[in-house]
């Protein structure tokens, strides 16, 4: 991702989540260190999607280091929903994927 995910861009994204999830992937990985914002808007698609793919018993994590919209995930208390990392190399090695 990247740019903005807004009120604009947020529903590309949704069915973007929901066609990988309806094509069996359901342990995703958002990449977000190109994303300069994020609204209500795009917070509520990510979760979404992670509703859709807990119900898979996949999962939705996210790289990020961008300390603005860090402090989004912090202050909704998402940082306790979502898997949050660094770098696509952490995540993936935190889960035993090739790296």
């Amino acid at each position: 991702m990247e740019g903005e995910i807004d009120v604009y861009t947020a529903p590309r994204l949704r069915e973007l989540l929901i066609d990988l999830v309806n094509k069996g992937n359901f342990h995703l990985l958002v990449n977000m260190e190109k994303v300069d914002f994020l609204d209500s808007t795009g917070l509520g698609v990510l979760v979404g999607g992670l509703k859709r793919v807990r119900a898979h018993d996949g999962s939705l994590e996210l790289v990020c280091t961008q300390e603005r919209i860090l402090k989004i995930f912090r202050i909704t208390g998402l940082t306790k929903v979502f898997g949050i990392y660094a770098s696509v190399k952490e995540a993936k090695e935190a889960h035993g994927r090739d790296k």
